[in-house]
């Protein structure tokens, strides 16, 4: 297939199929790309009756029929219309729309998959294990070896790309989790994605997991014994990669054009940094599966959703970058 753009519509009761059809109503006259939504039909159909979308949606059947917006549902029924915020029902939904999506991208029917956001307290009360939406498609594609990128832009225009060692885990649990394979693992993605993107180089800055990198050992040793050891291993072996460096300034220096990707050893050493820049407008990119996946780095919002007032800014940012990354592999 060429030119699909699949999202899941993610917690059908929070913001994330409205922000979906904000956002392809702002992309439709950007290119001939064709969308599928994936999630309950009804609700999308009432939200695209909202002023300035009334997009010609079309219930798919199959790839080659005329226009260029449609929805599928992978569920036999659909959501009641008053459905509570963290409802089981659209928890269950949810989880539904990712694993038919991820299908459909291993399948070769889809470019590139955008995942809107879910509730994963919510999913998890509903019966499943899950960890995140990453962790669930890397499963689904039968792959251990993938991180996140989580990545956007300033209000000058000056990116920032942060790809994470470790992940959903406790704070506490990071020392123990933190490992050479991992730590290697996110360089080799980093260095790729810098590729994948079409960028000149890829020079990745690794951060140290201690205050100030450690200071020598003084403030932890996982720098010594850990962080350094794989940074010089992954320079033997021509990756243009400098660290561990301090996470409280290294980010500042990426910003400034210095690095084109950071690692950041844990969840929210990267993210916090990343959101003060891109709070709106950033993207989480799961490197190392075998499709194209992003998403916008925001929450399901229920305070909000259903009041027509959530910025698609993150949504239209994930899918330009779908629409770009499948345009660089093909």
């Amino acid at each position: 297939m060429k030119n699909w753009i699949g999202i899941s519509l993610g917690d059908a009761t929070g913001v994330g199929p409205e922000v979906a059809l904000k956002a392809i109503a702002a992309e439709a006259k950007a290119d001939e790309t064709k969308y599928l939504l994936i999630g309950d039909e009804p609700l999308v159909r009432r939200l695209n009756d909202a002023p300035g979308l009334n997009l010609p949606l079309k219930t798919f059947s199959r790839h080659d029929e005329s226009g260029r917006f449609f929805i599928v549902n992978p569920l036999s029924g659909t959501l009641p219309e008053k459905t509570p915020a963290g409802s089981p029902l659209a928890a269950n939904a949810a989880v539904a729309a990712l694993h038919d999506g991820g299908h459909r991208c291993l399948r070769g029917e889809l470019d590139a998959l955008v995942t809107a956001p879910v509730n994963k307290e919510a999913i998890i009360r509903a019966g499943h294990k899950f960890t995140g939406q990453t962790e669930f498609l890397s499963e689904l594609a039968g792959t251990q070896r993938t991180a996140m990128m989580l990545l956007g832009t300033d209000e000058r225009g000056r990116w920032l790309r942060v790809a994470l060692a470790t992940v959903h885990i406790p704070i506490k649990s990071v020392p123990e989790k933190l490992t050479a394979e991992k730590i290697t693992l996110a360089i080799e993605l980093a260095a790729q994605s810098c590729r994948d993107l079409g960028l000149s180089r890829a020079k990745v800055a690794v951060c140290g997991l201690n205050p100030h990198a450690g200071e020598g050992g003084e403030f932890g040793d996982e720098e010594i014994t850990t962080i350094s050891p794989v940074v010089k291993a992954m320079q033997i072996r021509d990756f243009d990669v400098v660290g561990p460096l301090s996470g409280d300034t290294v980010f500042h220096h990426a910003l400034k054009g210095e690095f084109d990707a950071v690692v950041a050893m844990y969840h929210d050493q990267g993210l916090a940094p990343l959101k003060a820049v891109a709070f709106d407008s950033g993207i989480n990119w799961t490197l190392g599966l075998p499709f194209i996946r992003t998403s916008p780095d925001h929450g399901t919002a229920y305070d909000i959703a259903g009041k027509g007032i959530a910025n698609p800014g993150s949504m239209i940012a994930a899918i330009r970058l779908a629409k770009q990354l499948a345009k660089n592999r093909s």
